[in-house]
């Protein structure tokens, strides 16, 4: 997947993040617009990338590879630490990989921040992929410093940590802080007064380090969860089918709750049903983001129980987590042609439901210089097509720094809507200084033959690209 960068999402977000970056690392301004706003985008995580790709000459989406391979191994040696803080069984560890990936339920589900096998396909080289490798990190170092009574350096590193996950994925940063709270609350023995302040020190250092990011306001995005709500709506949807396989966890952490009611995943596991329970009943759908809070500590503890719990307990879910496993394998089969031939997928694989791969852009980004804007009400081409360098009128994702996205959307409707006149699409045009229009089967906007229109490419499924005279 590394290699492939299956493309089905946002990967064209942050390949314009990187882009921009590497433009003007200062000043970057919009991602995906033409504007000198500041994005939440531009973290910690994707500094690095954009210098990595300035100092060797890679290209963008070389960079993203090797951002998505820094993740993967992050990914799998935090868990492995996480999971080492719990038993010492050599098969916890290769279980618990298998259960994260594949525990789900019988309907597809992928989501940026969740560790199933179709979600880390088609986000493995996003931010999200490397926050979740850090949160990893950070329980078990947390845990192991509860356990020794490490001194304070253990704990401002835990802070340190914590802060950059806060900064490199916001959604992500709040699932860590709720699985550091369920460390904490489940230490045993619990937490002599010196390490509480230890701990508060971490704390703070933690809440401080966000509030000094240059690129933007972090504590600004507090409260504009409001404006994500209709995005996040399908997290609430078909519950049962997507994750009618996890159940099994959840009776696994009922086993773990019998002998110790401060189990640490019990805890973190009722914290985050607790936050999901709460974004549905009160309308703030933004907030099932902490999803991975309810899902990663039923996957593990089912793990554990398997390889360590009671002879009776590993007799009974044995047998069942195989049957679980296999039937997550078989629902999400279909992401093996992300990376083989369609004659290569098995025949009994070639009709399972997988997410669908995303047409390419890059016969227009052949023709559109990196800084032009793009006129286009295309769903794909406006996710793509910042990725290789040029702007879009309106933005394809919600922004909470960009105060006329709005006006932006709405002008890009109007210039496509038949009842508008040639002299209000021109206005527009000249008002967003567009160079490029792009548009599909012919359908509204400036003719070929228009004086205004100097040339006309064309491109697949109907597309044709037509450079506005400047």
């Amino acid at each position: 997947m590394t290699v492939r960068l299956p493309w089905a999402g946002d990967l064209g977000m942050h390949a314009a993040v990187l882009e921009r970056l590497r433009a003007d690392l200062l000043h970057p301004g919009n991602p995906l617009v033409d504007a000198a706003t500041p994005s939440p985008y531009y973290s910690p995580w994707a500094v690095l990338l954009a210098l990595t790709g300035s100092a060797t000459g890679w290209g963008t989406f070389t960079v993203l590879r090797l951002g998505a391979l820094a993740g993967l191994v992050l990914l799998g040696t935090g868990v492995h630490a996480f999971v080492r803080t719990f038993t010492r069984s050599r098969a916890a560890v290769p279980l618990a990989v298998l259960c994260l990936l594949l525990l789900y339920g019988v309907r597809l589900f992928a989501w940026s921040g969740v560790p199933g096998l179709t979600s880390m396909s088609l986000t493995l080289a996003y931010p999200s992929t490397f926050a979740l490798g850090l949160a990893f990190h950070l329980w078990a170092l947390l845990r192991r410093a509860l356990a020794a009574g490490r001194g304070t350096a253990a704990f401002l590193g835990a802070g340190l940590l914590l802060a950059a996950i806060l900064l490199v994925h916001q959604f992500t940063g709040a699932v860590a802080a709720l699985g550091c709270a369920a460390m904490l609350l489940g230490a045993r023995p619990w937490p002599a007064r010196a390490v509480r302040l230890r701990v508060a020190a971490a704390g703070a250092l933690a809440a401080a380090v966000p509030a000094c990011w240059p690129y933007y306001a972090f504590y600004s995005l507090l409260g504009t969860g409001s404006g994500l709500d209709d995005i996040h709506r399908p997290l609430y949807d078909h519950l049962a089918t997507k994750f009618c396989l996890t159940a099994l966890g959840a009776a696994a952490l009922v086993l773990r709750a019998r002998r110790d009611r401060r189990d640490p995943l019990v805890i973190f596991f009722v914290l985050g049903l607790a936050v999901f329970a709460a974004g549905g009943l009160s309308g703030h759908q933004a907030w099932g983001r902490i999803l991975p809070a309810v899902l990663v500590p039923a996957q593990l503890a089912l793990a554990l129980e398997t390889v360590d719990g009671g002879r009776r307990a590993r007799a009974a879910l044995a047998p069942l987590t195989a049957v679980a496993l296999l039937a997550g394998a078989w629902t999400q089969a279909g992401v093996l042609g992300y990376v083989l031939r369609p004659q290569a997928v098995p025949p009994v694989l070639r009709h399972i439901h997988t997410v669908a791969l995303w047409p390419r852009f890059t016969w227009a980004a052949r023709e559109v210089h990196a800084g032009q804007t793009v006129m286009t009400d295309n769903y794909y081409a406006l996710r793509m097509l910042p990725a290789y360098g040029p702007y879009t009128v309106a933005p394809a994702y919600p922004d909470v720094f960009l105060p006329d996205a709005a006006r932006r959307r709405a002008e890009t409707r109007r210039f496509f809507a038949r009842d508008t006149s040639r002299a209000e699409r021109l206005g527009i045009l000249k008002e967003y200084r567009v160079r490029w229009v792009l548009q599909q089967n012919g359908g509204p906007g400036l003719d070929r033959g228009d004086p205004a229109v100097r040339r006309t490419v064309r491109g697949p499924a109907g597309f044709t690209l037509s450079e506005v005279a400047p």
